[in-house]
């Protein structure tokens, strides 16, 4: 039992010290949630097409123009299927990001098709292990608690290094996609689009930063839920 408590001790250490070293803030977050939606940048970026439209431009500009495109005004995220090789575009109209975030969507679409796959079928086995081994320990059936603590770190380690590279590539190259794109509409002055492309900046100095604490977090809560189940039942 003093093993998994340690685990936990440590666990909370790693989580607040990341937090410390990258300064995660609350403030950030809000001030990111209020750019995305400024009215003037919005008008900015509304002198340009219809979402599904840029959509199609940067896939062909990418030369990917087999996606499906599909828009969901109820949805809160946008996502790329790589099963059904198709884009969902959410209900982004009022923000000036939708520009940036429909070619990271697109840049999902050119990455490798294996890694796209094993990223996956490797996430739902990842979570449903974690579930598995929750439920077995709740119900006293666990008997290699350390075995399936090992691979359960083990798997939060994969599942972080596949996503996080996939995430990182299409957040890094997109913003210079949708610059590309753009500059090529010739809608914008050079001025708007500089004003654009700052506030991109801003935007996503904060948001690489939180999309790498949110994996590390969630695979390392996994690991703090599952230790403190053993505490408990054990």
């Amino acid at each position: 039992m003093e093993y998994f408590i340690i685990i936990i001790i440590i666990c909370i250490i790693f989580l607040l010290t990341l937090k410390f070293a990258w300064q995660i803030k609350l403030k950030e977050i809000k001030k990111v949630k209020e750019i995305g939606y400024d009215k003037e940048l919005n008008e900015i970026t509304n002198k340009l097409p219809e979402n599904k439209e840029i959509c199609e431009s940067i896939l062909k500009k990418l030369g990917n123009e087999k996606v499906e495109i599909k828009e969901e005004k109820e949805s809160k995220s946008s996502f790329y299927f790589v099963l059904t090789h198709s884009i969902l575009i959410a209900n982004i109209k009022d923000t000036f990001t939708r520009v940036q975030t429909i070619a990271h969507e697109c840049l999902h679409s050119i990455q490798n098709r294996r890694t796209l796959l094993f990223n996956f079928v490797f996430s739902n086995l990842y979570f449903l292990y974690f579930i598995v081994i929750c439920i077995f320990s709740i119900l006293k059936m666990n008997l290699f608690p350390m075995l399936f603590l090992f691979g359960l770190v083990i798997g939060s380690f994969i599942h972080y290094a596949i996503r996080s590279y996939l995430e990182m590539d299409a957040m890094t190259k997109a913003k210079t996609l949708a610059k590309e794109y753009i500059e090529e509409q010739n809608k914008l002055t050079k001025d708007e689009i500089q004003k654009i492309m700052e506030n991109y900046e801003i935007i996503n100095n904060v948001l690489i930063k939180l999309t790498n604490f949110k994996l590390i977090f969630d695979c390392t809560i996994k690991i703090i839920i599952y230790c403190i189940i053993l505490v408990i039942l054990l």
